[in-house]
């Protein structure tokens, strides 16, 4: 199979406010072989379509007129259906970066990334796995850790609280590690999707909205320990 053959089914909206970087990007995923669903160049244009079109992965831009690339990023994530989001900025401000994640972005690439960076990190984003910029990940695994010695939001070991399974606590255990969704199928032994299916389980069964908070709790519990 092509890497071309390999994207078919995957739908991408690509949203900046710079016309030819936007026209660009849309360009280089769709000869890829992406199906490109939707562009947009402003906020509340972006939310709008991203709703109407329901794409997989969102390739947001954070500099945006009208609604901010965060602001897009909250409205989105958790709707249903809800895009996975992978940031595309020229900023490598750590504010920018941790805001975006907070946000609910599953990763953040610089602009400054090949084009195959970027065909890689979409693909990597739609599997659900964090794609960073080198550097990036220990930044945001280190704020994990520091969110984790704030107090935390509404206990979930209070009596009857869901209770996870096994696998389900392994697979968590590993995400607060700072694996990727890959690497914890391959240290487990079982695939890709299963994966995503204990973690989704467990977002559920914790009332938890995104990996940010998931790895908060785990290592408020001690989970990210050897």
């Amino acid at each position: 199979m092509s890497g071309a053959d390999g994207e078919r089914g995957l739908r991408v909206m690509v949203v900046d406010d710079h016309p030819m970087w936007r026209d660009a990007v849309a360009r280089d995923l769709a000869e890829a072989g992406f199906e490109v669903v939707a562009t947009a160049g402003d906020g509340l244009q972006a939310v709008r379509r991203a709703q109407a079109t329901a794409p997989d992965v969102l390739v947001l831009d954070l500099n945006l007129p009208g609604l901010p690339g965060v602001q897009v990023c909250k409205e989105l994530v958790g709707a249903d259906p809800s895009p996975r989001v992978l940031v595309l900025s020229a900023s490598g401000e750590h504010a920018d970066v941790l805001e975006a994640v907070k946000s609910g972005a599953t990763g953040y690439l610089l602009k400054s990334a090949s084009t195959e960076e970027l065909l890689d990190a979409v693909r990597r984003t739609a599997a659900g796995d964090p794609v960073f910029t080198p550097g990036l990940a220990g930044l945001v695994l280190g704020e994990y850790r520091r969110l984790a010695t704030e107090p935390a939001p509404a206990a979930a070991d209070e009596p009857g609280a869901p209770r996870l399974t096994e696998r389900e606590t392994e697979v968590l255990r590993l995400v607060a590690k700072g694996l990727s969704y890959k690497q914890i199928a391959e240290r487990l032994v079982i695939s890709h999707r299963t994966v995503q299916n204990h973690v989704q389980n467990t977002l559920g069964k914790l009332q938890l909205h995104n990996r940010v908070e998931l790895v908060r709790y785990a290592i408020e519990r001690g989970l990210d320990g050897v």
